[in-house]
Parts: structure tokens; C-alpha cells; sequence
């Protein structure tokens, strides 16, 4: 086989270890991030690292072998392979049906069985998984790990009385990876720091000002968002879900002049007409220099989504400056919206909702690529060559109790480098709604600031 070093630059290539920064499901911010499981991917890789493992280890002290579920289990199952040890298999949960094991395979009590893990962090859950197989009269006293990430867990194990075996720890990962070009003398200062519980510092990625986007955008919808807001200090959008005329248009009045947009629903209407509804609506727009921007979320084939826009009693292409849309109906779904901006449904703020993080993968690319799309909403960050509009902000809620979530201003711009804020209740049925757009016209111009300047700490 080739050298230990060789074969970690081999695994490397698959993505195995990534640098920057990260969350660990402890809520622990990290220097890097392990995830062994591309590793299954590669026979050639997967049957060689099986060898390495095995050449730690007296093989003649085991009847069993046994992974951690579930990065672990490709990893035993070759050493399996080619040692000829039999493989048992630890359920995450024991079956709620038939048998309802927790341990699969033919096995007998009293074996000793070799314990299998892709990577120790505080090797707490291992002393689980431990416990679990030796309530089957399975006893163990061998665990071998692909990585340490050095962070106590093989120190635990052993205090317990177990035998760990390590093939790699970050240390010596570090080590390969700064020799071979692959991370600076700063980075693994960093990374070292981390594992001995010192301060680290990260700095935020700095966000795109207006002034940067205004020069880069290429849509005119996308200009005249960028230009209002540089010119009123207002990344507000009021959502004006409200089912009268005179209701519609009263907010208009009130709220006009403190925003970039107004959202509309114009088939909650009761009492739309053309003449009376829209043409008024356009003059307050007009008048207090704000877009419309109708929420229609369109979500059909094109040509129903043209007919939809184009025809019908409310005529949207006539009036609305920007539309929202799914992207469900694909790439060209969206081109019927060539006289309007098009904000796509990337990501919903409702709970349980069904844009998964595979949806957005897909509504993205033809996000970024269709030239009538000038942004999306998400609940997430998407990438800063257009406009991030984020729903679900409320200065005093975190709910309503129908499944709507909130976030205030100060975390969808730091967090998720938001362009614009969407307000619905915080306004409309707030009982003063102009102070209300002031405060939150304020609260998200002030965040917007702030999140040009941040540099986070963190230990």
C-alpha cells in the first residue's frame, strides 16, 4: 500500500475535512469540520483504509465487528471483508416491530467484539454505543477510529478501561495538510488554539454594501430597489395584507413614504376594481417613491402563469414593478415575466414547509441563472449577486401560533446578509401603522449599518 501520508492526501481529495468555520451539533463553533462518509464512495479508498485499520490491531482478540452507525458501518463492513471476522449491526434504535433488536447478526454471548468509528470528538456517545453492546453479553474492549479530532474523547474511553486505536488525529492531519501546501501557518495556529480551548476569533465574511450591489445589478427593478433605499435609509417592505380598497390604499398613504416597496396580495381584495383600486395605488407610489411588488407566488406551467399575469381582472403586468414566484414549473416557466422583476420562493418561513435544503439547491441555480430573476426568499443566506428579501421579521413576536416564524432585523442582516425585510402584522395591525414602518424602517437600516461593520467573537 502506499505511505499513511499518501493515502490521507487520497481521502483528502473527496472532501473528507473542510476549514473555515463551522457549528457542531453541540452549538460549538469550530476551524473545521470532519465528515468521513465520501470515504464509501471510493472501493479502491474504502479497502485500503480497512488494511490500515486492521494493521493497528490483534486481530486474534476478536470473534465480532461491530460500526457505529452510520458513517462507521461501510468502514467495518471491509474490514469484515478482508479480515473474515464476522460483522454484526448496531441499530440507531432497537426495531419497534417483528424482533425488536437492537443488534443484527448471529453472534453469541461472552465474544469480544472490535468497536468501529469514523471519528471521536468527547467520545461520549461511544461510551453509549458501548453500553448498548454490552447489554447483549457482547463485551468490548477495542475501539478503532479513523480520526481524533482531539478533543478528549480517546482519553475518556481509556480512563474507562478501553483500548483505542487511532489511525489519525488532527494534529498529524494538520501537520500533512500545511506540508502539502493545504492550510496556512495561521490556520493551524487556529486550529490549534481550538483544541486547546483558547480564545478563537472569527471574522464574518463581510456583506455586500447597496453601494457595491448598485454597481454589479443588471436588472432596473433591481437599480431602483437599490437607489430608493440609499435614498430613504429604508430596506423596509410592508406587507399589506389587508382585503378593502380603502384599507389598501389608507396604508399606502401611512406608510409610504418610509418604505422601498409595498407587498400586495390584490386578489384578497373584496372590493377590487381597476379604476379605483390600482390607478390610486399607482399615484401613491408615485407620489411617496415606493414599487409594487405583488405576491402572487406564481406556481404553474408558463403559459397558465402568462395568462395569470396578463389577463384577468387584475392585469398585474400593467401595474406591479416585481413579482413573486415558485420556480417549481422550471427555467422557463419565468419568462412570461419579462417587463417586471421576478423574486423568487427559494425558502418559506412557515414551519414544516416543504422547501428542504435539496429544493433550494435547485430553485437557486435557476435563481442565479434566469435574467428576469432579481433575488429570492429565503430563510437562509444565498449568494450576494442578488437580492436576499426575507419575510417572518417582527420586532416583538417569535410566533403566531399558526406555524409562522419570526426573526428580528438584527439577525437576518448579520446572520443571513439580508437585502430587504418583509413586515406584515408588526405594521398593519399595529394600532399607529406609520410609527410602526418608522420603527421598523429605523431597526433595519441601523442593523443593515451594523452588519457592515461586524466582526464576531467567539470562544
Amino acid at each position: 500500500m502506499e505511505s499513511k501520508k499518501e493515502f490521507f492526501l487520497e481521502c483528502y481529495k473527496l472532501g473528507i475535512i473542510k476549514f473555515g468555520r463551522f457549528t457542531l451539533k453541540s452549538g460549538i463553533e469550530s476551524p473545521f469540520y470532519v465528515d468521513l462518509r465520501p470515504l464509501a464512495s471510493d472501493p479502491k479508498i474504502l479497502k485500503n483504509l480497512a488494511n490500515y485499520l486492521l494493521e493497528m490491531l490483534p486481530l486474534d482478540n476478536f470473534d465480532l465487528i461491530c460500526g457505529v452507525p452510520y458513517a462507521a458501518l461501510p468502514m467495518a463492513t471491509a474490514m469484515s471483508l478482508e479480515s473474515y471476522i464476522p460483522l454484526i449491526i448496531k441499530r440507531k434504535e432497537a426495531k419497534s416491530y417483528g424482533t425488536k433488536k437492537l443488534i443484527e447478526g448471529i453472534y453469541q454471548k461472552g465474544q469480544n467484539c472490535l468497536l468501529v468509528e469514523d471519528v471521536i470528538t468527547s467520545g461520549k456517545s461511544l461510551v453509549e454505543t458501548i453500553s448498548e453492546v454490552e447489554q447483549e453479553d457482547i463485551k468490548v474492549s477495542d475501539i478503532v477510529v479513523v480520526l481524533d479530532r482531539e478533543q478528549g474523547g480517546k482519553q475518556l474511553l481509556e480512563s474507562k478501561g478501553y483500548r483505542v486505536h487511532t489511525l489519525f488525529n488532527i494534529s498529524e492531519v494538520c501537520d500533512i495538510l500545511q506540508e502539502n501546501g493545504e492550510l496556512t501557518e495561521n490556520e493551524v495556529k487556529r486550529i490549534h488554539d481550538f483544541l486547546q480551548g483558547n480564545h478563537i476569533e472569527f471574522e464574518d465574511k463581510a456583506r455586500a454594501s447597496y453601494e457595491q450591489k448598485l454597481k454589479n445589478v443588471q436588472h432596473s427593478v433591481s437599480k431602483k430597489l437599490l437607489e430608493i433605499a440609499l435614498a430613504k435609509k429604508s430596506n423596509l417592505i410592508a406587507s399589506a395584507d389587508v382585503t378593502t380598497t380603502q384599507e389598501l390604499l389608507a396604508l399606502a398613504e401611512k406608510v409610504g413614504p418610509h418604505i422601498v416597496a409595498l407587498k400586495t396580495h390584490i386578489d384578497i381584495i373584496s372590493d377590487f376594481e381597476y379604476e379605483k383600486t390600482i390607478i390610486p395605488l399607482k399615484e401613491l407610489s408615485a407620489k411617496h417613491q415606493f414599487l409594487l411588488m405583488e405576491d402572487r407566488k406564481f406556481a404553474d406551467i408558463g403559459n397558465t402563469q402568462e395568462l395569470q399575469f396578463k389577463s384577468g381582472v387584475f392585469k398585474i403586468t400593467d401595474w406591479a414593478d416585481f413579482v413573486t414566484s415558485q420556480v417549481i414549473g422550471g427555467f422557463e416557466s419565468l419568462d412570461c415575466f419579462n417587463n417586471v422583476g421576478v423574486v423568487a420562493i427559494v425558502g418559506m418561513s412557515s414551519k414544516g414547509t416543504l422547501t428542504t435544503s435539496s429544493y433550494r439547491e435547485e430553485a437557486l441555480k435557476i435563481t442565479l441563472s434566469h435574467p428576469n430573476v432579481i433575488g429570492g426568499v429565503s430563510q437562509s443566506s444565498i449568494p450576494e449577486e442578488i437580492l436576499l428579501f426575507t419575510p417572518g421579521v417582527n420586532l416583538a413576536d417569535s410566533g403566531d401560533g399558526k406555524g409562522q416564524q419570526y426573526n428580528t432585523p438584527e439577525y437576518v442582516f448579520k446572520t443571513l446578509h439580508s437585502d430587504f425585510i418583509i413586515v406584515g402584522r408588526g405594521i398593519y395591525k399595529s394600532n399607529n401603522p406609520e410609527e410602526a414602518a418608522i420603527s421598523y424602517k429605523n431597526e433595519g437600516w441601523n442593523a443593515y449599518i451594523k452588519s457592515l461593520k461586524i466582526i464576531a467573537t467567539h470562544n
